[in-house]
């Protein structure tokens, strides 16, 4: 039975090393481990500061004049190569440090048209304009400053260990995430080809999901496909004590807005992924006086392109149908546009996904890594890897939630705030320490220099 044993463990033992060196994963030196945790703890104070900086002034989708210049200051300082106003308020820094791969590495800048309650003390108080010259109250209710923090703990970081990986790193500070425009602004204004097109490309993304310091991932589709709509519903006006001589709008478009919430389940084959929200509804001037028109504004979420383009269909169908029912005249028909606030289903890319959760298990322990299943939600950051050069792409979530809520929130069945809540705000410790952590071990291990030892293996 020992012989047994013995030969059971060789074996083990002999599918870790064909397993480490096919695949090129290895527990990081404890060297190495050190080297970056007390690296992230020195510099923890100095982003506290950043992150809470930018947390009190946050700027809206393509206004982040003063968080650009921020990014492109302290990567000037590093040693990059930074060109600003890249797709309006983006900027790219550029750092080459021998051969090898060219990793882009993201964080997104906007901030949210949203009045904080949060509670924080550094919560915000601004009203900024947005890109129409409006005043709104802003906060940045993504934990896009997490990110934005992120990226320049990580820059900090990579840029005192040049002796630790070779390759190029193409750093992008992005605007308008919020608002699906921004990675497409810049890819349009020359990403790919100003400056080095990238082999691989990765992004975080802090998420009130899990709890702080906590790692999520997922191969394949991640994030949904998002397509806007408006409608205008049209009708025929007139005095509201004489009903009969006009065609009501606004019945109209409550009769609409029903039935919309049949496409999903009554249309689509029972378990397919999709929603059909209606997020704003206007008409009507006075109670006395029947409108001439209704908008409506919706979001739509799939997995599956066929599926948003049956979405799409059964909307304009139902408007149509509704209308001619209700007796609307022809050319008082409603109105279906879809409109240019797209964003594209994000595929974190398997090969890819695969190596930076290996190497996440090893930083960080299988305990603080987590399978997560697709959400909803929509990102930009797929536009990176959906032009004919087919860039693979990862994104990862980092936890932000305290996780004692969390457990609260298993416990009693009451969510916690969620991202785009005006009461959501993350742990800042935890969630900005994790976010430089598993950015820099992830270019480590995508541009790391292979040690001698494991040199002399191969």
């Amino acid at each position: 039975m020992k012989r047994i044993q013995s030969i059971t463990l060789l074996f083990t033992a002999l599918l870790g090393i064909v397993f480490q060196i096919s695949t090129g994963i290895a527990a990081p030196p404890e060297e190495l481990r050190n080297l970056v945790t007390n690296r992230v703890i020195a510099e923890y104070p100095s982003l506290f500061n950043i992150y809470t900086n930018l947390h009190a002034h946050p700027e809206l989708s393509f206004m982040e004049v003063k968080t650009a210049a921020l990014v492109a200051g302290e990567l000037r300082a590093l040693g990059f190569t930074v060109t600003e106003k890249v797709g309006k308020t983006g900027v790219v820094g550029v750092l080459t440090n021998g051969p090898g791969p060219i990793l882009l590495v993201r964080g997104d800048m906007d901030g949210l048209p949203i009045r904080e309650d949060s509670g924080v003390p550094y919560a915000s108080t601004d009203i900024v304009k947005d890109m129409s010259g409006r005043d709104q109250p802003a906060m940045h209710g993504c934990a896009h400053d997490t990110h934005v923090t992120g990226l320049i703990g990580t820059a900090r970081l990579l840029a005192a260990m040049k002796d630790k990986w070779s390759g190029t790193l193409v750093f992008v500070a992005q605007p308008a995430e919020e608002i699906g425009a921004g990675a497409r602004a810049m890819l349009t204004d020359g990403l790919y080809t100003r400056f080095p097109k990238p082999d691989l490309a990765i992004a975080l993304h802090s998420t009130s999901l899990l709890p702080a310091g906590v790692i999520g991932y997922g191969e394949g589709p991640f994030l949904a496909t998002v397509n806007s709509v408006d409608i205008l519903v049209r009708g025929v006006g007139g005095h509201g004590s004489a009903p009969h001589t006009t065609k009501d709008p606004i019945v109209l478009a409550s009769q609409i807005v029903l039935a919309l919430q049949t496409i999903v389940s009554r249309e689509l084959k029972p378990g397919t992924a999709a929603v059909v929200t209606i997020g704003t509804i206007h008409g009507g001037l006075k109670r006395n006086i029947i409108s001439d028109e209704v908008k409506l504004e919706l979001t739509l979420r799939a997995f599956d392109d066929r599926v948003m383009a049956e979405l799409i269909a059964a909307i304009r169908r139902i408007c149509a149908g509704a209308a001619q029912a209700a007796g609307v005249p022809v050319d008082r028909l409603p109105v279906v546009t879809v409109t240019p606030e797209f964003t594209p289903l994000t595929v974190n890319d398997s090969a890819l996904t695969r190596r930076l959760t290996a190497a996440f298990n090893d930083w960080f322990g299988t305990n603080r890594v987590k399978l997560t299943p697709p959400i909803m939600g929509g990102e930009d950051f797929s536009e990176f890897g959906r032009t004919e050069h087919k860039v693979p792409i990862c994104l990862w979530w980092v936890g932000a939630t305290d996780p004692a809520r969390i457990t609260e929130s298993e416990r009693t069945g009451v969510p916690v705030p969620s991202n785009h809540s005006a009461t959501f705000a993350p742990v800042p410790e935890s969630t900005l320490k994790t976010c430089v952590t598993s950015m820099t071990v992830a270019v480590l291990h995508l541009l790391g220099k292979p040690s001698p030892e494991k040199s002399a293996t191969r």
